[in-house]
């Protein structure tokens, strides 16, 4: 099993990559890319995923009753993984107003 450190790693590893993922959707979405916009923001859709499938994962060891030391370093990937779903779904509502608008 992975430590709270290694699985707070990945929650930032792949949080990282799809906020990123989805300010490149968008940066394409601003010169009417929109196909690689669509592509962008499903590859930020999937490493959303992935992030959220070690937070459950530690949520799920939590209410099997194992000790779950909450560090910054926790608290760190939370907010990562949190400011990426944020920005997916802004990226979604931006890339269709560019749509729109274009």
């Amino acid at each position: 099993m992975m430590s709270v450190e290694e699985i707070s790693f990945q929650i930032i590893l792949y949080g990282g990559n799809a906020r990123s993922l989805a300010m490149e959707a968008i940066q394409h979405a601003k010169i009417n890319k929109f196909d690689l916009a669509e592509q962008k923001l499903q590859e930020a859709r999937e490493e959303k995923i992935k992030a959220h499938r070690y937070q459950t994962d530690l949520i799920q060891g939590e209410t099997r009753g194992e000790e779950i030391e909450v560090r910054l370093l926790l608290i760190h990937a939370q907010d990562h993984l949190m400011n990426a779903i944020t920005v997916i779904d802004l990226a979604e509502e931006v890339i269709e107003l560019h749509k729109k608008v274009n």
